[in-house]
């Protein structure tokens, strides 16, 4: 899979969520469930413009140095129905969880607009993060697809930083709830959320001080 270098940057450590209509459409996908080959690749989700939205992004870095991109990349965040109903009454996810988290390009100048930015073209990228603790070391696993989105893509190897950014960082399990405000109330309310947000929470509010 090819990214341009500055798109890269951001889904890396976006890691560390391209049309509905190009997708590849089944039974399982269709219905957010998590859907692999014989090989264990994972097959394209279908319809997640349909599943739960949860956040958009835009030029969001977890590096300190970020980009000097002018024009960053927003991201869209979904998740599946049936994990998002789960979670709103136990504030973990169950297994076959399915995020989504779409990549698109950033414009300034267009139409009427004048300032700011809005969401423009077809999605440059999709990452995917799914639970499955009997597939995958750690329960979670991350796949990303680019190119030709109709073919399965094979999982992030487990050796990747995202793996250990988003165990370590994780506001519940290995997902960046903490970012999701609509659902971390619910977190927050069913004493769900990890040691280590919480310990990067009392360092932030120190650095504030």
């Amino acid at each position: 899979m090819k990214f341009s270098a500055t798109l890269s940057a951001f889904v890396l450590v976006a890691v560390s969520a391209l049309p509905v209509s190009v997708f590849a459409n089944n039974t399982d996908t269709a219905k957010g469930t998590p859907a692999f080959t014989t090989n264990g690749e994972l097959k394209p989700p279908s319809g997640y413009y349909n599943w739960v939205f949860l956040t958009s992004d835009l030029g969001m870095s977890y590096n300190e140095k970020g980009s000097d991109s002018k024009q960053p990349p927003f991201s869209n965040v979904f998740v599946n129905p049936a994990a998002y109903r789960a979670f709103l009454k136990t504030g973990t996810w169950p297994n076959h969880t399915q995020f989504i988290k779409e990549f698109r390009a950033s414009n300034t100048q267009g139409s009427i607009n004048h300032h700011g930015f809005y969401q423009t073209g077809k999605a440059m990228a999709v990452l995917v993060h799914v639970k499955d603790t009997s597939r995958f070391k750690g329960g979670w696993g991350f796949f990303a697809f680019s190119g030709d989105p109709s073919k399965p893509a094979k999982q992030i190897p487990t050796n990747a930083s995202c793996y250990s950014c988003h165990e370590a960082h994780g506001a519940v399990e290995s997902t960046f709830v903490q970012f999701y405000p609509s659902i971390l109330p619910v977190a927050i309310k069913h004493a769900t959320l990890s040691k280590g947000y919480l310990a990067d929470e009392a360092k932030a509010k120190k650095k504030q001080k």
